[in-house]
C-alpha cells in the first residue's frame, strides 16, 4: 500500500504542550459544537421567521453532516498539505461566517451557512486529534481524547442555556452574532500558539487517491472497521437526542425555559460521560466500554417509549442518563482508532472513520423527524430506533471478545 511522495522539508512550529493542547483543542471543540447546535436550543423561537416548523431543526443537523461528510472525507488531505493548526482556522472562520449568514433568517441562506458549518466541522476533528496524538503517550489516550470530546457536551450546554437566555434578550440574532465572536477570536490565538510540525507537504493535493487511501487504511483493520461502525451507529443517536430533546420536552408540556434546563444538564450529563467513560476505557479496554455504553442506551430509549408515564424527576433523569452514555463515546472511538495506526497516520484515520460517524448523524436526525412527521411522537420515535444502539452494543462485544 503506498502512499502520495512528499517533497518539502518541515516547515518549524511551536510545540505544544499536552496542557496547551489540550485547552486549545477542547475550545475549538465547544465553538463547534455550539455552532453545530445553534438552533436546537432556539427552534421554537425562530422557526416562524425561517418560515418552518420547530422539528425542522432535524433536517438543519443532518445538512450540517452531509456537508461534515464530505469535509471529514478530505480532512486527512488537507492536514497534509497544510498542517493542523492552519486547518483548525480554517474551521473557526466556517463557524463565525455561518453563524453570521444564519441571521439571515431565509431557509435557502439557512441552508448555505449549515453547509459550511459542516465543512468546518469535518475537518476540524481529524486537525484536533493529529495535534493531540503528537503529544500524547497512548497510555493516556483515552482520558486525554476524552476530555477533549467533553467539549462537545459542554458545547451543547451552551446552546441549551445560553442561547435561549440571549435571545429573548438581544434578540435571535444578535445573539448568534455575538457568538462568531470567540470564533473568528480564536484563529488569532491559534497563530499565536502554533502547534506540531507540520508534515512534509505533497506536491499535489491528490484528494481521490487520499481519500482511497485513507478508507483502506480503515477497512483494511478489524477495529478500525468496528469502530468505524460503531462511529456511525452512535453518531445517529447523539445527535437526534440534542437536537430533539428540548422540541420533545416542549411537545409534551414542558416550558422552553424549563426544557432548555434539562437539555443542558443532558449535555452536562455527556461532558461527565466523556471524562468517565475515557478513564474507564483507559483501564478495562475501549471495546468493553463501547459494548456498555450501547446496552445502556438502548434501555433509556426503550423508558422514553412512556415518557408521560414517567414522573418528572424521572423523565430528566432517563434523559441525563441518555446523554452520560451516547454523548460520552466519542473520545473512547477517537482514542482507539490511534491505537491501531501509525502515529502518522492518525488524521488520516480519524478523517477515513469519521466518514461514517458523519453519515451516522446526517441519517440520524433526519430520520427522527420523518418518523415523528409518521407517528407524532418522540418516545416512540426513539423506541423504534433503539436497535441502533443495540447493533453498536453487540458489534463493540464481539471486537472486545476478538481482542
Amino acid at each position: 500500500m503506498s502512499q502520495p511522495a512528499y517533497t518539502s522539508a518541515p516547515t518549524p512550529t511551536i510545540a505544544p504542550s499536552i496542557a496547551g493542547a489540550l485547552a486549545t483543542t477542547t475550545t475549538i471543540q465547544i465553538l463547534s459544537t455550539v455552532t453545530a447546535l445553534a438552533l436546537t436550543g432556539i427552534a421554537p423561537l425562530v422557526a416562524a421567521d425561517f418560515g418552518l416548523a420547530p422539528h425542522y431543526v432535524g433536517y438543519q443537523i443532518s445538512i450540517i453532516y452531509a456537508a461534515g461528510t464530505l469535509a471529514s472525507a478530505v480532512a486527512g488531505t488537507l492536514i497534509q498539505h497544510r498542517g493542523p493548526v492552519q486547518v483548525e482556522q480554517l474551521a473557526l472562520a466556517c463557524f463565525g461566517l455561518a453563524l453570521l449568514l444564519l441571521t439571515a433568517a431565509t431557509p435557502r441562506v439557512g441552508l448555505l451557512a449549515s453547509i459550511i458549518i459542516g465543512i468546518g466541522y469535518g475537518v476540524q476533528n481529524p486537525a484536533s486529534a493529529q495535534i493531540l496524538g503528537a503529544v500524547t503517550p497512548p497510555h493516556r489516550r483515552s482520558l486525554i481524547f476524552s476530555i477533549k470530546q467533553a467539549g462537545v457536551p459542554l458545547g451543547g450546554v451552551l446552546a441549551s442555556l445560553l442561547l435561549p437566555a440571549m435571545a429573548p434578550m438581544l434578540g435571535w440574532k444578535l445573539a448568534l452574532a455575538v457568538l462568531a465572536v470567540p470564533c473568528f477570536a480564536m484563529i488569532g490565538v491559534l497563530a499565536l500558539k502554533g502547534g506540531p510540525p507540520r508534515p512534509e507537504r505533497p506536491a499535489t493535493i491528490a484528494l481521490w487517491p487520499n481519500f482511497l487511501y485513507e478508507q483502506r487504511l480503515v477497512w483494511g483493520s478489524g477495529p478500525l472497521r468496528a469502530l468505524a461502525l460503531i462511529g456511525f451507529f452512535y453518531s445517529s443517536l447523539q445527535l437526534s437526542l440534542s437536537a430533539f430533546t428540548v422540541v420533545m420536552l416542549v411537545d409534551h408540556g414542558w416550558s422552553l425555559v424549563h426544557a432548555g434546563l434539562v437539555a443542558a444538564s443532558v449535555q452536562a450529563c455527556g461532558a461527565l460521560g466523556r471524562v468517565s467513560w475515557g478513564w474507564l476505557g483507559d483501564r478495562f479496554g475501549g471495546f468493553q466500554v463501547l459494548a456498555l455504553i450501547g446496552a445502556v442506551s438502548t434501555g433509556c430509549m426503550i423508558a422514553l417509549w412512556q415518557l408521560d408515564a414517567l414522573p418528572v424527576i424521572v423523565q430528566a433523569s432517563v434523559l441525563c442518563l441518555f446523554g452520560f452514555c451516547m454523548s460520552g463515546w466519542n473520545g473512547v472511538v477517537l482514542a482507539e482508532c490511534t491505537r491501531h495506526c501509525a502515529p502518522a497516520d492518525a488524521g488520516r484515520v480519524i478523517g477515513g472513520s469519521l466518514v461514517y460517524t458523519f453519515i451516522g448523524v446526517m441519517i440520524g436526525p433526519a430520520t427522527m423527524a420523518t418518523i415523528y412527521t409518521a407517528c407524532g411522537d418522540y418516545g416512540t420515535s426513539f423506541l423504534l430506533v433503539s436497535w441502533v444502539a443495540a447493533a453498536g452494543a453487540l458489534i463493540a462485544a464481539r471486537a472486545a471478545a476478538r481482542g
